[in-house]
């Protein structure tokens, strides 16, 4: 994709979609139940009935625990010169095996989306 093929809004502005992928090993899964939940109490904000929810759902999966620790939207919240227009993100348990290494499987998967523009 050349320089004149990056899409563009109608003003000018550039789009990018920045993607991450992470695979963690959970080594203690009670410290991280424990700090979500210290998460959840410490949110002000958060209605008692979705509260409530939250605790449940930390208390029965670990991946539930650390979508209320992590913000992926923070990563970019102090980058100069952009804006956060859409974040989206979700943790859920994976098969994985360290002894593959780096094969994930990205090449094949990530054909084809050059120039994805959509947000």
């Amino acid at each position: 994709m050349s320089a004149t093929d990056i899409p563009r809004g109608e003003s000018g502005p550039r789009y990018i979609r920045l993607q991450a992928e992470l695979v963690l090993e959970v080594t203690a899964a009670e410290e991280l139940r424990a700090a979500a939940l210290s998460h959840i109490t410490a949110d002000t904000f958060m209605p008692q009935q979705e509260r409530d929810h939250a605790r449940s759902a930390v208390g029965e999966d670990e991946s539930e625990a650390l979508a209320y620790l992590v913000d992926p939207s923070e990563l970019v919240a102090d980058v100069p010169g952009l804006e956060l227009v859409q974040a989206s993100w979700s943790c859920a348990h994976t098969e994985y095996d360290p002894s593959e290494g780096d094969d994930w499987g990205f090449d094949d998967a990530d054909e084809g989306d050059e120039g994805d523009d959509d947000l």
